[in-house]
This record gives C-alpha cells, structure tokens and sequence, in this order.
C-alpha cells in the first residue's frame, strides 16, 4: 500500500498523529515544557480575573506560543545533535547551547510582555 497523499484527509490525520507524537515525547521527556504549562495555567487564570481585553490575550497567547515553540524546537535540535554527533563535540554542544539560548530569549520576551500586561493592573492594586 503506498503513503496517503499529503493533501487527502488521511494524510491530514496522520500528519497531526505525527504532531501529537512529537508534543507527547516532549511532555515525557523535558520537565520544562510541565513548568510551561503551569505558567500558562496561571497566566490563563490571572488573565480571565483582571479581564482582559482581547489585546492583552493576542499578546498572551503568542508570547505564550513563541516560548512553547522554542521548547519543542530546542528539543528537536537536541536529539539531531545526538544523533549526528553521539560523541562530545564542541560543535554539537555549541548548537545545543543555542538552541537552548533561543529557549531563554523567548522566555525573557514573554516575561517582559507579561510585565507590560500585569503590570500596570497590579501597580494598581498595590497603590
């Protein structure tokens, strides 16, 4: 039997099983992506008690996708590193090392983003 075309529904649903696959080896095997969700839970639960205009959510939610993106990306480039260099390379270790720079540059951003957002809601309250 040969491969579904790429564009036919089967072809669709294996593509997101593929997907699934490759977010559910990421939950199972870096403790930061769990980290990451309980940062979007509190974000998401913060967020819908100051009401917050839809704005605020667009900016959320892409700071929240750009940190996850990295994650899954950091990941990915991790386990090719290991595969094309099981030895210790200082190649490989510097690709690794900026893959995961790329991790803390996005989580920097989304932090100042969440500065911008909660922020001035919360210097309010206080004050």
């Amino acid at each position: 039997m040969s491969a579904p075309h790429p564009l036919s529904v089967r072809g669709k649903m294996l593509a997101l099983q593929y997907a699934w696959q490759g977010i559910s080896y990421m939950l199972r095997t870096q403790p930061n992506a769990w980290f990451q969700i309980g940062i979007w839970v509190v974000v998401t639960a913060v967020g819908l008690a100051l009401g917050h205009t839809a704005g605020e959510w667009r900016a959320a939610v892409l700071a929240m996708a750009l940190v996850w993106i990295t994650e899954a990306l950091n990941t990915a480039i991790e386990d090719v590193v290991d595969l094309a260099s099981p030895g210790r390379h200082p190649l490989a270790g510097r690709a690794k090392d900026v893959a995961a720079g790329s991790v803390v540059v996005a989580v920097a951003a989304s932090a100042i983003i969440g500065l911008i957002i909660f922020g001035p809601r919360f210097w309010a309250l206080v004050f």
